[in-house]
């Protein structure tokens, strides 16, 4: 009997730890713009894109408090195809047949792509930026703040 108690109690113990170590396994499925501009061509599907910095502390909240949750992840990579972007990005990024760039060499500049998709209508820019699309790449909401896993729920 105390050793049916004890390997039950293993296996529940076992268990828990297997189910919370797949549970913090999962991830967002992020892809390159490449990948991106491929899969819009091949199957056309909405489009989630985060762009951040290493210094926006609301950015590292977002990814650490948000894209950790197992609902948002799992939303995120069943509709959507999904791009994260350092705004400060150096290399040159071809997207949809254009090339864009980061021309600036100061420090904390922003790549053109994040530019040009998470300007504000007053030309403005700031972070965190997310960007969501339908499937014709048609922008249907974009945020500039910090948001809880439940409100971006209701977003997406």
């Amino acid at each position: 009997m105390i050793f049916k108690a004890k390997h039950i109690l293993f296996l529940l113990i076992f268990s828990s730890v297997s189910a919370s170590f797949s549970q913090s396994n999962a991830r967002i499925n992020w892809m390159s713009w490449e990948q991106l501009d491929r899969a819009l061509k091949e199957q056309p599907k909405p489009v989630f894109i985060y762009f951040h910095a290493d210094w926006c502390e609301y950015c590292k909240k977002i990814k650490r408090n948000v894209f950790t949750k197992e609902p948002i992840i799992k939303r995120i990579n069943k509709d959507y195809y999904a791009v994260e972007m350092d705004v400060e990005y150096k290399d040159t990024i071809v997207f949809d047949g254009v090339s864009f760039i980061n021309a600036e060499t100061k420090r904390n500049s922003i790549h053109q792509l994040p530019l040009l998709l998470a300007s504000r209508k007053n030309k403005s820019f700031s972070l965190p930026a997310t960007l969501i699309f339908d499937e014709n790449f048609q922008i249907k909401a974009r945020i500039f703040e910090y948001y809880t896993s439940k409100q971006l729920l209701n977003k997406l």
